[in-house]
């Protein structure tokens, strides 16, 4: 069982990574319990994951966008690459993760995922 302080602490990890808000409303058709399933998946993610010791932010950051990239979620990927970029790792860099990627989860898996990573480049410019 969770405490609505652990529920308020993962909430301000995810938005020092975000660098805003994490806004997670309830979608057109979604049961109510599918706030329950949101707020379990924040709190594990960014409370029970993201705060632990032993990997600074930047380093998960890498990470994290290698799992998203590797298992093909374009819309955690788009966040990951957010929080990357917030966290100090250069375009560069994640162009670098998807090139050894392709040797691993193959090129197909590699491209897809760089474009994802390219349109949040994008976005980027476009706020600057």
């Amino acid at each position: 069982m969770t405490t609505p302080d652990a529920h308020r602490q993962a909430l301000d990890t995810a938005e020092r990574l975000l660098g805003q808000p994490l806004n997670l409303p309830l979608g057109p058709g979604e049961p109510a319990t599918g706030a329950e399933f949101r707020r379990l998946a924040t709190e594990h993610t960014f409370g029970d994951s993201w705060s632990r010791p032993g990997l600074d932010d930047r380093t998960r950051a890498l990470i994290s966008v290698t799992i998203a990239a590797t298992l093909g979620t374009h819309e955690p990927l788009r966040g990951q690459v957010r929080i990357a970029l917030g966290s100090g790792v250069t375009k560069a860099e994640i162009v670098e993760l998807f090139i050894h990627l392709e040797a691993y989860a193959g090129a197909a898996r590699a491209f897809d995922s760089y474009q994802t990573a390219l349109a949040v480049f994008a976005e980027q410019a476009d706020t600057t």
